[in-house]
């Protein structure tokens, strides 16, 4: 039997950059699952913090690719999937050398005992749901928005005028009600945050990798359009609970990084919004960035 054919049941992907404490935290809380078949690979986008020497002497069942240069967070995860087998030879029509789920997840996440037996209980429980979100909250327990609504103009506005005030945590402003993460059932949303996303092989399959011209930010909403426009629904999974520290990577360099936010924002408006849209969304950001 093959490396592929005795694939694991879930297939974690973590994208790490210059996180090594809170890779190391994130490797930790994964390995405490009881979660049997489980097999974690790490991307290590050229760290320079020591991530890689870490994770080979503390974690040495971990698959680590540590890659020359800094490739992103698309790009690093379609390394790990181009490793397992998809996009390839290997990838068959009914899928079977491949595992059966897939988490992409952030470095700097911790995942709560049992967070992820019940969002791979969820997928297997419901065969037609394409990905599982999960419940983000902040490292002092905190309430963190773990999904949200594809992006409007609203949206924009909010971002750069928060006013009327009473709006900023409503549905106008892509957020979902703080009630429907607090009953614990799983309810449909558009996407969720790429912190936490698991998902199944037939919807890689179907879907494909990650649009790697989206370097950082929203290549999660873009790879959620595309398994919405195959017909696979989206569900937040309240009861699994994973610590998002947040910004890990990005705080590293704020300006580049709120460069690169918009241009993926407008790289994802010009590949799935009208022609129309794109024009006000470059009209809303002139006076956005007039008005700061």
């Amino acid at each position: 039997m093959s490396e592929h054919e005795a694939a694991a049941d879930l297939a974690v992907i973590v994208v790490s950059y210059n996180t090594k404490d809170l890779l190391h935290a994130c490797l930790t809380s994964l390995f405490c699952q009881a979660t049997p078949h489980l097999e974690v690979w790490v991307v290590d986008n050229a760290s320079t913090d020591g991530s890689c020497e870490m994770v080979a002497e503390s974690f040495p069942q971990v698959h680590l690719v540590a890659m020359e240069e800094n490739v992103g967070f698309a790009g690093g995860n379609n390394v790990a999937l181009r490793a397992m087998g998809y996009g390839g030879a290997l990838e068959t029509e009914d899928c079977s050398p491949l595992p059966e789920f897939v988490l992409f997840l952030n470095p700097d996440t911790e995942i709560e005992v049992g967070a992820l037996g019940t969002m791979r209980q969820f997928l297997a429980m419901h065969p037609e749901v394409g990905v599982a979100g999960c419940r983000l909250t902040y490292p002092d327990g905190q309430f963190q928005h773990s999904a949200f609504r594809f992006p409007t103009l609203w949206q924009m506005w909010f971002d750069f005028f928060s006013w009327p005030g009473r709006f900023v945590e409503s549905s106008l402003n892509g957020r979902y009600s703080r009630e429907l993460y607090e009953r614990g059932v799983p309810f449909p949303v558009d996407h969720p945050l790429g912190a936490a996303m698991m998902t199944r092989r037939e919807v890689i399959s179907q879907v494909g990798l990650m649009d790697e011209r989206f370097f950082m930010y929203a290549e999660e909403i873009d790879w959620n359009l595309r398994v919405h426009d195959k017909g696979w629904p989206v569900y937040c999974v309240p009861r699994a609970v994973v610590v998002h520290h947040g910004g890990a990577s990005t705080a590293q360099s704020r300006r580049q990084m709120n460069h690169e936010l918009w241009k993926s924002r407008f790289q994802l408006f010009d590949k799935h919004y009208s022609k129309l849209f794109q024009i006000a969304a470059r009209v809303l950001f002139w006076a956005g960035q007039r008005f700061h």
